[in-house]
């Protein structure tokens, strides 16, 4: 079935959309989220190296409800579909709460919510925040976009943390909002010609490059033929995303201080995250910020420097627990 699981959503819609009757019992449904999972998130599995052998089924079905939420709103046909389904996606997740689950992410979450008491609303942002990036393609400035971050990141480190059984103040929550907000922004602005050809989305805020003349025009043209509109315009680009992912660092040192307010358990699994940012980050810098040419992306012995490195910290926390 991981085979069959690989495909693309749209692929997937044919046998468990709003159309397709699904009876699955929860033990098949939480196989179902985990093979989903395997095929669709080769992150994921990093990670789960370090997680609690114990939660590592209800990050499963965690995490297939967030990518087949977001592949809803990226890979329909058009934006009116995206809504459509993500309206339908609501609805499933309401009939959850309902205490009648119909889809295997559904049957397979239900368990995890009653374990954890996890909050509808949290769910719902992310779903809030796929609508909204089928509305709008195009950002006025950082701080609404840093809004848009904030619905469409910072649910997902709330979820972890319950799950992980850390305390949910909001003191603490906020502390993970910033790093999973600085999370997305990375994302945003490694992405920034993959967004822009195959999405006609630019992230990168108004009010950050409302100075430089014909800005979208010569972005478009820079990340159509791989090489700059003109002498002028990488220099500018450069600066401006220069500013952008300063910003962004200085949210990941504020949400380094969730760091010792959590347990030893959970510190490499969120420490990861950190820091898988900030090295994409880093590369960012090192291309000279020109991610409207390339994207920079960390190889695969980076990754595995910093999956060793957590997976050390949590087995010396372990034994020393």
């Amino acid at each position: 079935m991981s085979h069959a699981l690989a495909q693309p959503i749209t692929e997937l819609l044919h046998q468990w959309g709003p159309d397709s009757p699904v009876s699955m019992t929860q033990s098949d449904a939480s196989d179902w989220c985990a093979q989903f999972t395997r095929a669709h998130g080769e992150n994921f599995s990093v990670l789960s190296a370090l997680l609690p052998r114990a939660s590592r089924q209800d990050f499963c079905a965690i995490y297939a409800f967030c990518r087949w939420a977001d592949d809803l709103g990226d890979e329909a046909q058009s934006a009116e579909q995206a809504l459509q389904l993500l309206a339908w996606w609501r609805g499933e997740l309401q009939a959850c709460y309902a205490g009648q689950p119909k889809h295997p992410i559904m049957i397979a979450l239900a368990p995890v919510i009653a374990r954890h008491a996890l909050p509808e609303t949290l769910f719902d942002t992310l779903i809030q925040a796929f609508e909204w990036d089928n509305r709008q393609n195009r950002w006025e400035s950082l701080e609404e976009l840093t809004r848009y971050c904030a619905m469409s990141a910072d649910p997902v480190g709330r979820l972890v943390l319950a799950v992980l059984g850390e305390p949910r103040d909001e003191p603490t929550s906020q502390l993970s909002d910033c790093t999973c907000t600085a999370l997305q922004l990375v994302n945003h602005w490694q992405d920034v010609r993959r967004d822009l050809l195959e999405r006609d989305r630019v992230y990168l805020p108004k009010d950050a490059w409302k100075d430089i003349p014909d800005f979208q025009q010569r972005l478009l043209l820079t990340a159509q033929r791989g090489w700059a509109a003109d002498l002028d315009f990488l220099p500018a680009y450069r600066d401006m995303l220069a500013k952008l992912c300063d910003y962004t660092e200085q949210l990941f040192d504020r949400g380094d201080a969730l760091l010792p307010k959590i347990s030893t358990t959970s510190r490499p699994v969120i420490a990861l995250f950190s820091a898988g940012g900030r090295g994409v980050l880093n590369h960012i810098r090192q291309w000279d910020f020109e991610t409207c040419i390339r994207r920079p992306k960390m190889g695969r012995v980076e990754k595995l420097f910093l999956v060793s490195k957590a997976w050390l910290s949590s087995r010396m926390n372990r034994n020393a627990a």
